[in-house]
């Protein structure tokens, strides 16, 4: 069995019920601070974990409340776990027989349910509600107030178990069956690795001591224990002769140290104090302490390590205990059956690589130590090394809490698993920021990556400031990603909103030639041979699969139509005379400066014409450019665009600009040295329009 359902009703962040699916194995919670990441882990340990109180605080209720709804009824926490049969399970399981008094379905698969409610009794409402209606602030604080002082120590925790209209208490014998292990973020792991005096440290020796002959399937129980009885008898034995040692040691000393015997009367009835005893093997496990060796053979205590390390130390030690906990044999009817463990940030104390071998090291272990696993994170690294299905994203909506599931988005149709596999494999660490930014903007480039950013500053909206990130899908693969926002079409999306900057990329194909392939084309060639080409102003489907409609989270936004192609060619047709942007790397930098002083000098189409260096270029611009549809200016324009678009190398042109850009941010759209450089059109209204976030 396993986990399947998580309900959360007045707790904390959670105000109206909401309910979280979890699935066997590793669940990994993600989200903003403040999202309900903590609070989740906390209510599971409520429910599961035999140990932890009960009781809870003033501060445990949710606080999102009105003074009218405190005058109605006393706040109430409700929080409740449902457990599915899992598909491999066998008949009357062990698991099954542990919930048999839980179930709420006896079906396969079974489901059970455990319950748990702080509230105030009955018998004490009459005198809430006079108490309460009595307050005339409207000062909601007031309220909390009275309700901390006068009443919240009548208030009473109860666990139910099944259908929880019936109202049956949990069992503690079946409580006992569960094993929950909380990690916190801030923990103190040196204490619990320094010695074998420490409880942890100790059940884990005393499990493993003898471990040859505890696991040895050749013998029964009887004779395990047989010759376990025979190691700590010797061991007992050995011990005599460092008992008999010391004893030696102290003959002089003893009848010095106990002289004052005699004195002081203690010898009465010839009665004589002496020193006796014996050891066993459990008495020097506090003498063990746990070291580390380096491979030159140096031995330092545990506790010299970085917390990192010894993090990962402490928790191979903890899924010791959890193996032992679940050992039938070394605790019979003791053992537990599930075992929980819930790890808060484990990203607090380990950097990247070590993140990675972590998840790692709990999906080889998970099958044999625990049941299932519940993690928080803000980690990108950690949200990365697991699948999609793992992850549970949790964020605010309009000051309530909402999940997404973003492995659920997918269907099983060929179209789905094409896109799942290729966000699985493309969510590295840079992209998993998908997940934990407010707002995203997706781009298919490197300049558009670098360049956004920097824009926005310059405009006076900082992304960082609304919480947006720029994410770099690596071409026009934005539908694959749009399906784990796309709220419209899936609720197991994540509601953001998203900005998509993409090219129209313009395209032209040969007539009458069997499989000609779509190529490249200028704006100002499209449409100029239609006898030979075909043409498409916009290759790009997204551009008209995402309409704009003002009530969408997703939209796409892209360059004008038949006036541009890509975001190099639209930044140049802005910036039509700022050699700034004709960086070191763009090759034919002086014929392309020569063109923009040119247009400045107001040359005409044949004097520019006369400046580009022979070639195909060149050749195709005089064919067409005097039927072209663009104004003369425009014409000259679009010449100094598509000379600019073919000399430049995209990943080397974008570092450089956004250098510019971002050492100079007075350059963009104030005069520097009588030029400008000018956010083009579609990236000032992406950028505008993911700000406007905030305001709503």
């Amino acid at each position: 069995m396993y986990i399947s359902e998580l309900s959360l009703e007045n707790f904390r962040s959670f105000k109206e019920k909401k309910t979280i699916n979890f699935h066997e194995g590793i669940n990994v919670i993600i989200g903003h601070n403040n999202a309900g990441k903590t609070t989740v882990i906390k209510a599971l340990e409520l429910l599961f974990d035999i140990k932890k109180s009960k009781r809870l605080s003033i501060d445990d209720f949710n606080k999102n409340t009105t003074c009218e709804e405190l005058k109605k009824e006393p706040p109430k926490i409700i929080i409740s776990a449902t457990l599915l049969e899992s598909e491999t399970e066998e008949e009357y399981s062990d698991d099954l027989v542990t919930v048999s008094t839980w179930l709420t379905k006896i079906e396969s698969p079974y489901e059970a349910r455990i319950t748990y409610e702080f509230y105030l009794p009955e018998r004490e409402q009459d005198e809430y509600k006079r108490e309460i209606d009595s307050i005339k602030s409207n000062d909601i604080n007031e309220y909390w107030n009275e309700i901390q002082h006068r009443f919240l120590q009548k208030y009473v925790h109860k666990i139910h178990i099944g259908d929880p209209k019936y109202k049956n208490s949990v069992d503690t014998e079946s409580m006992k069956k569960f094993a929950f292990q909380f990690l916190t973020a801030i923990r103190d792991v040196e204490r619990d690795l320094y010695s074998g005096s420490n409880a942890l440290l100790k059940e884990v020796i005393d499990f493993f001591m003898d471990y040859e002959v505890k696991i040895n399937n050749a013998i029964d129980t009887d004779e395990k224990n047989k010759q376990i009885r025979e190691k700590k008898r010797q061991f007992s034995k050995d011990a005599q002769g460092l008992i008999h040692s010391l004893q030696k040691r102290m003959e002089e000393g003893k009848e010095h140290m106990l002289r004052y015997v005699k004195n002081t009367g203690a010898d009465y009835d010839k009665m004589q104090p002496s020193f006796e005893g014996s050891i066993l093997d459990t008495e020097l496990y506090s003498a063990l302490k746990l070291i580390v060796e380096n491979e030159t053979g140096i031995k330092l205590p545990a506790i010299n390590n970085g917390l990192g390390y010894n993090n990962l130390i402490y928790i191979s030690l903890l899924l010791a205990k959890m193996q032992k906990d679940a050992s039938g044999d070394y605790l019979g009817s003791n053992a537990k059956i599930f075992s929980i463990l819930a790890i808060e940030e484990p990203e607090a104390h380990l950097h990247p690589n070590m993140q990675y071998k972590f998840l790692k090291f709990l999906k080889q272990n998970r099958e044999t130590e625990v049941r299932q696993i519940f993690i928080t994170s803000h980690s990108p690294n950690i949200t990365a090394a697991v699948d999609l299905e793992d992850i549970i994203v949790l964020y605010k909506e309009q000051g309530k809490i909402e999940v997404a599931y973003p492995g659920k988005v997918f269907s099983d149709s060929d179209e789905d698993i094409k896109s799942k596999k290729y966000v699985q494999r493309f969510i590295d660490v840079t992209k998993a920021d998908i997940f934990f930014a407010k707002n995203i903007v997706l781009v298919e480039g490197l300049a558009e990556q670098l360049l956004v950013p920097e824009f926005s500053i310059a405009l006076g909206h900082d992304l960082t400031d609304t919480h947006t990130s720029v994410i770099n899908i690596g071409g026009r693969y934005f539908e694959h990603f749009l399906k784990l926002f796309d709220v419209s079409k899936n609720s197991n999306a994540i509601r953001k909103k998203v900005a998509c900057i993409t090219d129209l990329d313009p395209v032209r194909k040969r007539k009458g030639i069997k499989d000609a392939t779509w190529k490249a084309c200028g704006p100002l060639f499209l449409n100029s041979d239609p006898g030979s080409y075909e043409y498409k102003a916009c290759s790009n489907p997204l551009v008209k699969n995402y309409v704009e409609d003002s009530k969408s989270l997703i939209r796409v936004f892209s360059q004008k139509e038949k006036i541009s192609s890509t975001f190099e060619y639209d930044l140049i047709l802005k910036n039509i005379t700022v050699k700034e942007l004709v960086t070191e790397s763009t090759s034919n930098d002086t014929e392309i400066k020569k063109l923009m002083d040119a247009y400045k000098s107001n040359k005409t189409i044949p004097e520019m014409l006369s400046l580009l260096r022979k070639g195909n270029y060149k050749e195709e611009v005089e064919k067409v450019v005097l039927q072209s549809e663009f104004s003369d200016d425009d014409k000259k324009k679009h010449i100094i665009a598509g000379r600019y678009l073919n000399s430049i190398n995209k990943g080397e042109v974008a570092q450089e600009l956004a250098y510019i850009i971002s050492s100079n941010p007075n350059n963009v759209l104030k005069e520097v040295a009588s030029n400008k450089i000018i956010c083009p059109d579609y990236i000032k209204e992406a950028i505008e329009w993911i700000g406007q976030l905030q305001q709503n």
